[in-house]
């Protein structure tokens, strides 16, 4: 997601920066809006700086937000040089590289064809936990889910139109972004999963790391308009505070409190706030086959997860099964 949410979520403790106070629904609903609308901050930002300095705007901003929730909350950062490492493998997987690509991609296509397109994050992470990681074998189910995502690209893009250079560019970036996102995932799972740092100290690291990345290339290739715009300003800090600060704070607490099956559905909202504040604020049309599209990607998505399957209830009458 162009959030670019931090599977650290699921390592370690709550992060402890959200009052148990506020309802995990309210929480969700907003990630989701957050998420949605960094696709529209992205098209603010690229009014007045370059796609990498899009990038690297959001995540100086993101890592310096974490940093006071950090202090605020006592949490340290980590301190084995290994997890830094990890980090910094996982910021270029789901931060540095994929917010760079995105923010090319709005460059060639409207921010909601690159929301629908991030649709595709829960079939790109399943496609690289099946041939990459090996984490999960293939099934029809699966196989039908992946297919179907597919299908759905096509028809979002509109394949049968033709597709012009600039606007095959844009989606190529875009589908290069959730195919990082797709590695993101499982390599989190794998080194970072179960660690004894709390979330946000791994979600604050990964963030600077990212930053880190970016601020060379945003120094030798970075592109200021002469003219920069009140509005670009206001979509970059947003981008920043909100789509790379606030989201990580309003992640952690779905994933504290959440069923695992609802927080982990929240990628489903995201293309819906997308469209809505791209027709609503950017007067971005909206081709039938975008939401057709869409919807092909999100229901190959829950057909993957199993979502569709009918759980028994427990209960005094209604017995739970087990396997």
């Amino acid at each position: 997601m162009t959030g670019g949410a931090s599977v650290a979520g699921s390592a370690g403790g709550s992060g402890g920066a959200t009052p148990r106070r506020f309802p995990w629904p309210a929480s969700f609903v907003l990630l989701g809006a957050v998420w949605g609308c960094s696709f529209w901050w992205i098209k603010l930002g690229l009014r007045a700086v370059s796609p990498v300095d899009v990038a690297f705007v959001r995540l100086a901003i993101g890592a310096g937000a974490l940093l006071v929730v950090s202090s605020a909350t006592r949490t340290r950062l980590p301190r084995r040089a290994r997890t830094w490492g990890h980090l910094f493998v996982l910021a270029v997987f789901l931060n540095s590289v994929p917010f760079t690509l995105f923010a090319y991609g709005e460059t060639h296509v409207s921010a909601v064809l690159a929301g629908i397109i991030n649709a595709l994050t829960p079939l790109a992470t399943l496609l690289a936990a099946l041939t990459i990681f090996r984490q999960q074998r293939p099934n029809a189910r699966v196989i039908g889910g992946l297919a179907m995502g597919f299908t759905g690209v096509l028809v979002v893009v509109g394949v049968w139109q033709g597709l012009g250079r600039g606007h095959l560019l844009g989606i190529v970036a875009c589908l290069g972004a959730v195919a990082c996102y797709g590695i993101a995932f499982p390599y989190s799972r794998r080194h970072l999963v179960g660690l004894p740092d709390r979330p946000a100290s791994l979600a604050t690291g990964q963030v600077l790391c990212g930053a880190v990345q970016l601020a060379p290339l945003a120094a030798t290739l970075g592109r200021v308009s002469h003219h920069v715009a009140v509005p670009s300003l206001l979509g970059l800090a947003a981008l920043g505070v909100m789509g790379s600060g606030v989201a990580y704070i309003l992640n952690f607490h779905v994933i504290s409190h959440a069923p695992a099956a609802v927080a982990s559905s929240v990628t489903y909202l995201t293309p819906l706030f997308a469209v809505l504040v791209g027709g609503a604020f950017l007067s971005e049309p909206i081709t039938w086959h975008e939401p057709v599209g869409g919807l092909l990607i999100l229901t190959g998505a829950a057909v993957s997860q199993d979502r569709f399957r009918r759980r028994p209830r427990k209960g005094p009458d209604s017995p739970a099964r087990t396997r």
